[in-house]
């Protein structure tokens, strides 16, 4: 077997509870007032320099839709000109060249179009399609930055999960916003 030459990695923002939307979608309560002095402070260089090592995204539908809003409202595109797949059965708004919509098979998404030609896949979200990527085994790492929140319910980071799904833990990292980020290897079978 070769080693894979291409990673991917789920990322979500989650409150503490484990929610990464409120019932009704929003994600008001990523906006925190919490310090944390001994944090790392996220500059605009770290911020530039972490985006650079991305080569695409992938996401779902909801995801998509919630960074339009961002974009309608001013917030910008935050994911530059890096190509972004969309994974989704339903027609969307698709208005910028480096926007794909995808309906059919996620493992062929990620083996056949996706390894081969990135080195850093990033699944930006939702839940669902995180849980697929978990129970189709094509992700290799899970990483959850968690918000200083309890919000008491809504949309689980990881809804659906049917299997314990080994993991290593490879990084942590304390923010000045009083987020933490919690990196993990996927451990695989053997």
């Amino acid at each position: 077997m070769t080693e894979r030459t291409s990673r991917v990695r789920i990322h979500m923002a989650a409150s503490l509870d484990g929610f990464v939307t409120r019932p009704d979608g929003q994600v008001d309560w990523l906006e925190t007032e919490d310090a944390f002095p001994e944090g790392r402070e996220l500059t605009q260089e770290l911020i530039a320099a972490f985006l650079d090592n991305i080569d695409c995204y992938v996401m779902g539908a909801r995801t998509y839709e919630t960074a339009l809003q961002f974009e309608q409202s001013g917030l910008g595109w935050v994911y530059g000109d890096k190509p972004v797949y969309v994974v989704s059965q339903r027609a969307l708004p698709i208005n910028r060249a480096n926007v794909h919509r995808h309906s059919g098979s996620l493992t062929a998404l990620v083996t056949d179009a996706l390894r081969p030609r990135f080195q850093s896949i990033w699944v930006a979200g939702g839940p669902m399609l995180a849980a697929e990527m978990l129970r189709l085994g094509l992700a290799d790492e899970v990483s959850i930055s968690i918000a200083p929140v309890l919000i008491g319910r809504g949309l689980p980071f990881f809804a659906g999960i049917e299997a314990d799904i080994r993991l290593h833990l490879l990084e942590v990292q304390a923010y000045r916003s009083g987020m933490v980020e919690l990196r993990y290897a996927i451990q695989r079978p053997r």
